[in-house]
């Protein structure tokens, strides 16, 4: 069946989307803790130099921070993108 192959412009599409927010996430939630604490985010969070809880709290907001942006990005543009293929679809002469 061809239903069962993934699209693959929504393959390259939700490729182009993950980097994107990947790379916005990242800034926003940079931002955000250095905003909250006043200082850059660790570079190294094995360093001895850094306390436990700053690179456990780091860890943390980067993790929770990402995968929420990725799945409500992704599931944002997987309705705009079946809903265009949609629409395609029905219009006549496509």
């Amino acid at each position: 069946m061809a239903d069962d192959k993934p699209d693959v412009t929504w393959r390259i599409i939700g490729g182009l989307v993950g980097l994107a927010t990947g790379w916005a996430a990242r800034k926003l939630l940079t931002f955000v803790w250095v905003k909250a604490t006043g200082k850059e985010p660790p570079v190294d969070t094995d360093s001895p130099e850094v306390s436990l809880a700053e690179a456990i709290g780091y860890a943390v907001l980067m993790g929770v921070g990402m995968s929420v942006a990725q799945i409500v990005i992704n599931r944002t543009a997987k309705k705009r993108y079946d809903a265009w293929r949609a629409l395609r679809q029905v219009t006549p002469g496509h």
